[in-house]
């Protein structure tokens, strides 16, 4: 009851800080993305060049958040742009492996019977082999969302958007009055946003991957 209580007056303020907190995630995972698939293409088909990126990924990934956002702050100051870089620096690395070890998996007879009725390289990169990888690909995708989505209330530390607020005040307030509340909430949202999320990405691949290799 006091959840609802607290809930009250407050509808306003708590779609603002959801919305932003969505923005925001959804934006770093689509530049992450890009890059991510980006850098695939630069180097899959190098051996050497794929083992030492997808090293370099998952080495990445076990930079504490908070130690790069404070290294953030330092030529960027507090707010958005440390926020957003370091979320879409840490929404890059679960795709770039996926997308690697996507496009290394296509069949080589595939991409041979492409070349063999006079597919240029280029086509053969966009009909056969990124629709080929899409599916590993839109997996990475989901886990750098489910991630994000997470990682992104940590951003509150450098009064950047989102339902981070709500926790850490919360949180700072533990005794205080709503301060429980207030965490629950931000809690609470950051998971349906979650959710929604991969929901969706779940429906985009219904509707993007061909229907023989689902």
């Amino acid at each position: 009851m006091s959840l609802w209580n607290y809930l009250q007056g407050r509808q306003g303020t708590i779609a603002f800080l959801s919305y932003q907190h969505a923005s925001l995630a959804f934006q770093t995972v689509l530049v992450g993305s890009v890059i991510a698939i980006a850098l695939a293409l630069l180097v899959y088909r190098l051996p050497l060049g794929s083992a030492l990126t997808i090293t370099a990924s998952r080495i990445a990934l076990t930079i504490p958040t908070l130690a790069l956002l404070a290294l953030l702050i330092i030529p960027f100051g507090l707010g958005v742009v440390p926020s957003f870089i370091m979320l879409a620096f840490f929404a890059t690395m679960p795709v770039i492996g996926n997308a690697i070890v996507g496009l290394r998996s296509v069949p080589p007879n595939v991409i041979e019977a492409a070349q063999g009725i006079g597919f240029s390289r280029w086509r053969i990169l966009l009909t056969v082999e990124l629709p080929l990888a899409w599916p590993v690909i839109l997996t990475g995708i989901r886990v750098s969302t489910q991630m994000i989505v997470g990682v992104a209330a940590i951003v509150a530390y450098v009064l950047g958007p989102g339902l981070g607020s709500l926790i850490f005040n919360g949180l700072a307030r533990l005794g205080g009055a709503n301060a429980l509340e207030m965490a629950l909430t931000g809690t609470v949202l950051i998971v349906l946003i979650a959710l929604i999320f991969d929901a969706l990405l779940v429906l985009l691949g219904r509707l993007t991957i061909p229907r023989g290799i689902q």
